[in-house]
This record gives structure tokens, C-alpha cells and sequence, in this order.
């Protein structure tokens, strides 16, 4: 499955270190960091890739004994 995120970079100036800051403005908490463009793009993948991996992990450990229904949904965002 593939989703389509909007990615955000920001410069470091160089007294400051230098590089690049990115985070995914629809999901709060993917953000990462690189000394070029593309390694905070590669990064930010990541971050991306492993925060959806434990975000399905958590989902299955609800607690048993209740009744749960679970379905995807497609949602419009203008």
C-alpha cells in the first residue's frame, strides 16, 4: 500500500549546524533530520515507514473480550 504525505524542509543555517530539519505535516511525530536534502528525504521516509509499523503494532494489542470492528475508509482533503 502506498500513501502520499506532504514533506517538509527546513534549512539549518550553517552557524547553526547546518543541514536540514523534515517532518510530514499529516502525521504528527515523523520527523527526522539530514546533512543534505536528500538524506532528510531518505530519513524522513523512514521515520514515516516505522511510525505507521508502530502505529498497526499498537492497534493489534487491543485488549480482548471486547468486540471491535475494524475497516479502511477513503477520506477527501481539499
Amino acid at each position: 500500500m502506498e500513501t502520499v504525505v506532504t514533506a517538509v524542509y527546513e534549512q539549518v543555517p550553517e552557524s547553526e549546524g547546518g543541514g536540514y530539519t523534515a517532518y510530514a505535516e499529516e502525521l504528527p511525530g515523523a520527523i527526522s533530520e539530514g546533512d543534505t536534502l536528500e538524506e532528510a528525504r531518505e530519513n524522513l521516509r523512514d521515520a514515516i515507514e516505522l511510525l505507521l509499523e508502530a502505529n498497526r503494532e499498537l492497534a493489534g494489542k487491543r485488549p480482548s473480550g471486547k468486540k471491535i470492528k475494524r475497516e479502511q475508509i477513503t477520506v477527501s482533503v481539499a
